[in-house]
């Protein structure tokens, strides 16, 4: 196969521009802590969280907190819970917040639960710099809001603990959009009923979905109209980057998601799980590139089964981040990215034949970190369900109630990410309190702006990006 800027599928990048049926939420409301007399340590609550599973359609722990210092008084603490029958039905639920005393979680009102995307768990994505040595600890949105006294949850969903050397992917036919939702669901219900035997009350929590993270909330919100108000998870909703469907001004786009969707819609029905458009494997050549670039810069990149041009790995990392959508790209099978021009970080130049030459605003070696800590492997169902969205398939259950949702909505986006496409999903909704906010140049062309990854990478992110959320949160 030969390598080619413009119109390459490359090995498993396809996976990287999010990205059932009904979600059910817990039938139980949070049990108050007040109401047991006494509230109780993370400790503790690992041998016994009375309530903490309500609801769940027989969730159970399959672990107890794990503890780690992540800096100053901020701790992160997580938990596994098998989800399903079989031993690939696991998620872990996060929770990153300060301690008053170990084990013992400062009171914090405010709250948020964020949804990772495609190829990285909610570490990868919202706490990289705790996986880099290259950034401080202290630059990551978790650990920004977790100082500010908010509480930050989320969850690593199913297909992020599927080990290395898995052949068969079976168990994934039934992994989709509404089975990540109802994930979401199970993690909200853990979260708030913690929170309340803990000491910060058992209140509704903010919902925050990043690329098909924020595919997975929208499906969620979706289901949860049908529950009746006291027994919704849900106060604010911020979805960040992404595109639930297009509006009227991109048809073109529209299309596109079509094509995807057809293509993925025959794999699919070929017997094949996993992976995304370009075969299997979602997250091993990102891997690869990562841990090339930060280890071996100046060798010649080498990707099994794709023929590159003369290119050293650290360059490769370079286009993976600044020119993402030369790499979302078969004319021949007409694919085209999500978005034109879609990339992960804005580059800080272009040499020739008009390749990025660096990255502006993420240190190399922190990106490169980032990509090393890919997950190898994706369920493939919800990506295609995802572009038949997009695509306008009204069959699917995802959608058909959004015009319920009436909670305060905030849209993040990156105007080199889906940016603006993604402010008519909000529209679908029944909020009347919804708030933009785009960051980006003025006068800067898509191909060179703020990046899909540049929201939680960027050096400068604390304030363009993470600092409005916080705002916006104790706002509402």
């Amino acid at each position: 196969m030969r390598f080619n800027l413009r119109h390459i599928v490359p090995v498993a990048l396809l996976s990287l521009v999010g990205c059932g049926v009904e979600t059910p939420v817990s039938e139980t409301v949070p049990v108050a802590a007040e109401e047991l007399g006494q509230t109780r340590s993370m400790l503790q609550l690992s041998s016994d969280c009375p309530g903490c599973l309500a609801g769940t359609e027989g969730a159970s722990f399959v672990s107890g907190f794990e503890r780690e210092r992540v800096v100053d008084d901020v701790y992160h603490y997580r938990i596994r819970l098998r989800v399903g029958a079989t031993a690939n039905d696991v998620i872990t639920v996060h929770r990153v917040v300060r301690e008053w005393l170990p084990w013992w979680p400062a009171r914090a009102p405010e709250s948020v639960f964020m949804v990772h995307g495609d190829a990285w768990d909610f570490q990868g994505a919202f706490m990289s710099s705790t996986l880099s040595e290259a950034v401080d600890d202290k630059k990551s949105i978790a650990v920004y809001l977790a100082k500010k006294d908010v509480d930050v949850w989320g969850v690593d969903l199913r297909w992020t603990h599927v080990p290395a050397g898995t052949q068969d992917f079976s168990f994934m036919k039934s992994w989709n959009l509404g089975t990540h939702a109802k994930d979401v669901g199970t993690g909200l219900t853990v979260a708030r009923a913690v929170r309340a035997l803990t000491g910060s009350g058992g209140d509704k929590m903010n919902l925050l979905g990043w690329s098909r993270g924020a595919t997975v909330s929208y499906a969620y919100m979706n289901a949860e109209t049908q529950r009746p108000q006291g027994l919704r998870h849900v106060s604010g909703f911020i979805p960040v980057d992404m595109v639930l469907k297009f509006g009227p001004e991109a048809e073109e786009q529209r299309q596109w998601a079509c094509v995807r969707a057809a293509v993925g819609g025959m794999a699919l029905s070929a017997g094949r799980y996993e992976g995304n458009l370009s075969g299997p494997g979602a997250g091993t050549a990102i891997q690869l590139v990562g841990q090339a670039a930060r280890f071996l810069p100046n060798d010649p990149a080498q990707i099994p089964g794709i023929e590159l041009p003369p290119m050293t790995y650290q360059q490769l990392g370079i286009v993976v981040g600044a020119a993402t959508f030369s790499l979302l790209t078969n004319e021949a099978y007409g694919i085209q990215p999500s978005v034109p021009f879609y990339h992960f970080s804005q580059a800080a130049g272009f040499g020739a034949g008009g390749l990025p030459t660096a990255l502006k605003n993420v240190q190399p070696g922190a990106f490169f970190d980032f990509l090393s800590t890919a997950h190898p492997f994706q369920s493939f169902t919800e990506m295609v369900e995802s572009d038949r969205i997009m695509c306008g398939d009204g069959s699917l259950p995802y959608d058909d109630n959004l015009a319920q949702v009436k909670v305060p909505v905030l849209y993040v986006g990156a105007a080199g990410g889906f940016g603006s496409y993604g402010v008519h999903s909000t529209k679908l909704l029944g909020s009347k309190d919804v708030s933009v906010h785009l960051v980006q140049t003025p006068g800067m062309p898509r191909v060179a702006d703020y990046g899909h990854a540049d929201l939680f990478l960027a050096g400068d992110a604390d304030t363009a990006v993470w600092e409005p959320i916080y705002k916006w949160m104790k706002k509402h």
